[in-house]
């Protein structure tokens, strides 16, 4: 069921436009991220959702209801942010339970929805600690927390994990799917990160200069990119332009797209039947915990992805046929 419907969200800055015609449909508990790098627009369309940025034209529905002019602390939409805003001299519990005391709750009620919380958030044994005594994905949590437990329609998160170390980041991105699974709750996160995207979404919008790329699945999103843009943002995807990849196969491609794309991961160095080759001397390998990515170069330079298994089996100066499946080559529009 359709919880969340945008409907040609236009919105321009001065003469600048940084939103063309944006639509999205989102239903009632799903994980969507919004994909892209800085400056596509992407936290623009947190900031109308929430109220805090006007629209310059188009529509917002949350739960069958019109957002035109619905002021931000009655749209019942939460909001993190990469900054955690925590009040440093209250304590956790004191934080969490922040929004409940502006609503004037029951303080029993309080007490009882921000234990729940703090068990959800793995917080419980943190309580009574003030949030300079706590890391900075402690932290993360606490804000996490208190945006939860007014119990928003929508939660909408702005980059929330990106100045957190690698190992603490995917940690949260774990957690907070399960949270958001656990809670049923529709939740909109904006990131530069792909793999985080790919991590903890149900679907995953790309956008690119204002305008949305490409929806779908993470998994439909990786394995079909559909233009160049897609798939070089996506992952380490080899483009090339039809005439080079032809001359490095060998063969005619199909079809009338000028450009194609290649997963390094689907290259590998044993023919198997129906693949294609492609000729390249090994210039550089690197290693990436379990993932060599190497680099080739021949008519067109290209990277190939091997998992790491004791060592390298690929000489750097020498020259290889390597091969792909003809059904991993994509056509791009």
């Amino acid at each position: 069921m359709t919880y969340i419907t945008i409907e040609g969200l236009h919105k321009k800055f001065g003469t600048s436009t940084v939103l063309h015609e944006i639509d999205m449909q989102i239903n009632k508990g799903e994980f969507i991220t919004l994909l892209g790098p800085s400056g596509c627009g992407k936290s623009t369309i947190l900031r109308i959702v929430a109220g805090l940025t006007d629209a310059s034209s188009g529509k917002i529905h949350i739960d069958g209801q019109d957002m035109t002019g619905i002021q931000p602390k009655e749209r019942q939409v939460g909001m993190v942010f990469q900054s955690y805003a925590l009040f440093p001299n209250m304590t956790v519990k004191e934080n969490v339970a922040f929004g409940l005391r502006m609503q004037k709750m029951n303080p029993t009620e309080i007490e009882k929805r921000v234990e729940e919380m703090l068990a959800i958030v793995h917080l419980t044994e943190k309580a009574d600690a003030y949030p300079k005594e706590l890391s900075g994905g402690q932290q993360q949590r606490v804000a996490l927390a208190r945006a939860l437990i007014v119990r928003p329609k929508v939660l909408l998160l702005d980059e929330p994990l990106s100045a957190l170390d690698a190992q603490i980041r995917k940690k949260l991105q774990a957690d907070l799917r399960m949270i958001q699974q656990q809670l049923d709750m529709t939740m909109i996160l904006v990131t530069h990160d792909q793999e985080e995207a790919m991590a903890i979404s149900d679907r995953i919008f790309v956008m690119h200069n204002g305008r949305i790329a490409q929806s779908g699945t993470p998994t439909a999103i990786y394995t079909k990119p559909k233009s160049e843009f897609v798939a070089q943002f996506i992952g380490h995807y080899n483009v090339f332009t039809r005439p080079t990849l032809e001359k490095m196969m060998g063969t005619r491609l199909p079809g009338e797209a000028t450009k194609f794309a290649i997963r390094p991961e689907a290259i590998h160095l044993e023919q198997r039947a129906g693949d294609v080759p492609l000729q390249g001397t090994a210039k550089q390998s690197l290693m990436s915990g379990n993932v060599i990515r190497t680099t080739f170069e021949g008519t067109s330079t290209f990277l190939m992805e091997q998992l790491h298994q004791g060592e390298q089996a690929i000489r750097i100066g020498q020259s290889y046929t390597c091969y792909v499946a003809q059904e991993d080559v994509i056509a791009l529009s």
